[in-house]
């Protein structure tokens, strides 16, 4: 592969060719059905089988959490629990919602709450799951139908947050149920304001209106969500009125969508980072890094420090935010955005320095460099190839050999976890909404009993940052917790346990007479959209 071509990166993204004048037939002949094109599809309709934003995004429509959030990310009463309160430094308790029932009319109770947990943290056999965020539960204490009470070993300060990543279900039908059986929709029943309707891996869900449900009701009877991967076709699509919403609009896509008369665009300061992360799990059986000869290395490079830092002061991260990124992205040194909690002011932006990285290189016993490949989703992050081959070119004039990878999601994810990859591009959406999530499950050390390092791909370990990271959530000073967990992030940056780049401005687009809100987790959901 060639990257020596400056235009690459000046290139536009691809205009719209035609931008709608008025609100198209097809929407108008469909009312009472919302269709939302989505880049991503969920890979299970189980909510508790991959911690990914398309399955999150399907959850949200059947299920509901004990904590919800607002459209920037902070905890809300919103969802199952109508509020919540420390009994003690290690108890937790939550007043759960009254009047609130299964799809199938059955109440929900604390025992639903205690079956989810538990659930949750015994599952061991799904590719990325939510178990760190609550194995820090010891017991769940019922005291009445309607109040449950959860313990720790020790003080949790982030336990609301960590439950408010989990999506509840009914225990009377999923003691005996499979991830299947979710598929299927036998197992399918939740609380929410949508009900099952059908679910087509890696290619539509669909969803029935609940009109027993304890809230608002949605606006529309029933509601899609499409994968529609190519960004063009999905444009096409909702200025054509097929679809009502585009998810995850190219930014360069961004002043055509805007100048046409019948489409609104929604953009919202993100949560999710974008990175790279370097595998330093093995040193043998490294079939994306060679000598510059081709030779087999004798150790992986990735393992030294002083590599990871030329690979880091190799890329222009200002160039890609303002070339590729259009804006919509803003560059990064860690994966907190700022404003945000746990935020590190004093962790800036790392400045491009070529010369600095091939002295580094040399330094590190690779004057010629070496040969590696750098793998990345098509499909997955707006501009995520384009960016991965930016970066390519970047590390090309640092003197390396660079081969740039792509390949849709669904592949990649399966092959990022078995860490067969040298180094690949991906993405973290900070769920919980401080750097806690990110310490614990993307640098934190991998252990399958724990649930910690779920999305380590790296493979990377630290006992001191684990150990930090520990002793920061059980710290219940909110400022306290704070700082210790802004000096965990600066350890895991400066070793470059991942080689942040920027964070993501989500955009969206919206046919006219549809309202939606925009949330800084990114979720698309028809439960953010009305009339």
């Amino acid at each position: 592969m060639t990257m020596n071509r400056r235009d690459f990166l000046l290139g536009a993204a691809g205009a719209i060719a035609t931008l709608g004048a008025a609100a198209p037939a097809s929407a108008q002949a469909r009312k009472d059905t919302l269709i939302i094109g989505t880049r991503s599809a969920a890979t299970s309709a189980d909510p508790h089988y991959a911690n990914t934003q398309p399955n999150i995004d399907y959850a949200s429509h059947i299920y509901e959490k004990l904590v919800e959030r607002d459209q920037s990310s902070k905890p809300a009463a919103r969802g199952l629990a109508q509020s919540w309160r420390l009994v003690s430094d290690t108890v937790w308790e939550f007043k759960l919602r009254p009047n609130v029932r299964w799809h199938d009319g059955k109440p929900f109770t604390a025992e639903d709450v205690a079956y989810t947990i538990d659930r949750v943290i015994k599952l061991r056999d799904v590719p990325g799951g939510f178990a760190s965020y609550i194995n820090a539960i010891t017991q769940v204490e019922i005291i009445d139908p309607l109040t449950v009470r959860l313990h720790t070993a020790k003080p949790y300060a982030n336990l609301p947050r960590g439950v408010g990543t989990v999506y509840i279900v009914s225990r009377h039908v999923g003691e005996s149920a499979t991830s299947e059986d979710y598929n299927s929709g036998k197992a399918a029943i939740g609380t929410g304001p949508y009900r099952y309707e059908y679910f087509r891996q890696n290619e539509e869900a669909g969803f029935i209106r609940n009109d027993d449900y304890w809230g608002a009701k949605p606006a529309w009877a029933r509601a899609r969500l499409r994968t529609i991967a190519n960004d063009s076709t999905r444009i096409a699509a909702l200025l054509a009125g097929d679809i009502d919403m585009a998810d995850q609009i190219p930014t360069a896509d961004i002043a055509h969508l805007k100048s046409a008369a019948n489409v609104t665009v929604d953009q919202i300061a993100g949560m999710r980072s974008i990175f790279l992360f370097p595998n330093v799990s093995r040193d043998d059986d490294m079939a994306f890094i060679k000598a510059a000869d081709g030779t087999p290395l004798p150790h992986n490079p990735l393992r030294d420090l002083r590599v990871r830092q030329a690979l880091s002061l190799a890329i222009d991260r200002k160039l890609l935010v303002d070339r590729l990124m259009n804006g919509g992205a803003a560059a990064n040194g860690q994966w907190i955005p700022p404003g945000a909690y746990s935020y590190n002011p004093q962790i800036p932006v790392p400045q491009v320095d070529v010369q600095e990285a091939r002295r580094l290189m040399a330094e590190a016993g690779f004057p010629k460099g070496f040969r590696i490949t750098l793998h990345s989703t098509n499909d997955r992050y707006p501009n995520d190839s384009r960016v991965a081959q930016a970066i390519g070119q970047m590390w090309s004039r640092a003197g390396l050999g660079v081969e740039v990878a792509t390949m849709p999601y669904a592949v990649f994810a399966q092959r990022a976890r078995k860490q067969e990859f040298a180094i690949h591009l991906i993405g973290w959406g900070n769920s919980a909404g401080d750097a806690s999530t990110g310490l614990m499950n993307v640098v934190g050390t991998y252990n399958a009993a724990t649930g910690w390092g779920v999305a380590n791909e790296g493979r990377y370990s630290n006992p001191k940052l684990d150990a930090m990271t520990a002793q920061a959530l059980a710290t219940m000073d909110d400022k306290s917790r704070e700082k210790q967990m802004q000096e965990a992030v600066k350890i895991a940056v400066d070793d470059l346990a991942i080689i942040p780049l920027y964070q993501v401005n989500p955009v969206w687009a919206v046919r006219k007479g549809v309202h939606h809100d925009p949330r800084a987790d990114e979720r698309t959901s028809a439960i953010d959209m009305s009339i």
